[in-house]
């Protein structure tokens, strides 16, 4: 069964909290970065993407990069931007993008439950990846990143947050520059915290990482580092906990520099063999069901269509779409084996639009773009049930938790 805590979170005055909020940092490079953070102080970015506060010429993963994290953390304490919870609370975080509301549970999760697989996992991560945010969390001695988990719907939860919802006024209520409202509440109710803690305890076997497995990993890797020298906090991580109806999968597009030798009239002729071939000119591919792909090259649009017989519809792993043009095209066609190593290749989250998709082919910087149908959250939980792991860059998760409105310290 799961075991989540509540914890005193490191968060911003009420004031300061839509200042405060900036997007993961992970979806986000240093120069944009630093546009974003660009006449505000209290931007979160400040501590997450801190190389904004040091020359360009820095290397990212440089130690001083980190200790700038560590200072620029001390300096919104000391100036009183954040403040840390007195008490032991659970967080409810609503999201509402486009009218569409979701709304999990904030905690910290059991870095032994993440080692056991009782939070279960999708993806595999990369070392480069899992070494900054070490370091990051080591120096700066906070859990900055969300890991967002996913969880089979429970009833009760629901009622519970609903009551406490409807009952209590957030603590912060804004809407971000991209449209996007955040809402929390504090659940300081010692009753109602003994009860969700109960309910995951005794009736949730298992969670699933939907986003974030890189920030999981770290964790889990700072608990292992620090050995006996590690407080009871970092034996746990932070988690906001969303019940899988709720959630939004969007599109994971891919976008590849050359076609290994390849004419784009050759390409179009070798897909041919696994894919029926459509052309669509100037209008998008969106594909509107499983199977069905997009194609921008030389500024036409394709639509493909996987032929019968071409993938292993009985396979969890194998009747993905990510899987299919994994192997019937990118391994098969451009020679692209690996895609977490191979540098030809690059992903586009859907929220960007396929317009992201033209424009990275039109500037002359990609060859082609495809787009792909989304995976759902039952094909999710069906490759973690089966711990197998996804392809990477498999699913794109809308709306984003914000960074800096609840931070765990793992050093008291």
């Amino acid at each position: 069964m799961t075991l989540i805590k509540p914890f005193k979170a490191l968060r911003p005055q009420a004031q300061f909290a839509k200042q405060v909020a900036s997007r993961p940092y992970d979806v986000l490079n240093s120069a944009e970065a630093k546009i974003e953070a660009q006449g505000n102080p209290y931007s979160f970015l400040h501590i997450t993407k801190s190389e904004i506060d040091l020359n360009n010429s820095i290397d990212i993963h440089s130690q001083s990069v980190y200790e700038q994290a560590k200072e620029n953390l001390a300096a919104f304490i000391k100036r009183d931007v954040l403040f840390r919870e007195d008490k032991d609370c659970y967080y409810i975080y609503r999201l509402i993008m486009n009218g569409r509301s979701q709304t999990g549970l904030v905690c910290v999760s059991s870095v032994d439950d993440y080692e056991n697989d009782i939070i279960k996992k999708h993806e595999f991560t990369r070392p480069e990846k899992e070494q900054d945010r070490i370091n990051h969390i080591k120096t700066s001695g906070a859990q900055t990143g969300n890991v967002f988990l996913a969880y089979r719907n429970h009833k009760s939860v629901d009622t519970i947050i609903e009551k406490w919802m409807t009952a209590k006024q957030p603590v912060y209520d804004f809407i971000a520059e991209d449209e996007i409202q955040h809402s929390i509440w504090i659940v300081n109710d010692n009753d109602t915290i003994d009860k969700i803690s109960e309910i995951f305890a005794t009736e949730i076997p298992c969670t699933y990482i939907a986003d974030g497995h890189h920030r999981a990993a770290s964790a889990a890797k700072v608990r292992k580092a620090l050995g006996k020298n590690a407080s009871e906090n970092a034996n746990y991580f932070l988690t906001t906990l969303f019940p899988s109806d709720q959630l939004y999968i969007m599109d994971y597009n891919r976008v590849v520099k050359d076609l290994n030798g390849l004419s784009a009239e050759e390409f179009l002729s070798a897909l041919k063999e696994k894919f029926s071939v459509e052309e669509a000119g100037t209008k998008e591919v969106k594909p509107k069901q499983a199977h069905e792909f997009g194609l921008f090259i030389e500024n036409k649009w394709y639509k493909l269509t996987a032929k019968e017989g071409t993938f292993n519809a009985n396979d969890p792993i194998g009747i993905l779409d990510v899987t299919i043009l994994s192997e019937n095209i990118l391994d098969k066609i451009l020679n692209i084996k690996d895609q977490r190593t191979d540098k030809r290749i690059d992903f586009v989250g859907g929220m960007r639009g396929l317009i992201a998709l033209e424009k990275r082919v039109q500037s002359g910087e990609m060859k082609a773009a495809f787009s792909l149908y989304p995976v759902t959250i039952h094909q999710l939980f069906d490759i973690a049930d089966s711990g197998n792991v996804m392809p990477p860059k498999s699913t794109w998760f809308e709306p984003k938790l914000r960074d800096g409105l609840l931070t765990h310290l793992i050093y008291e």
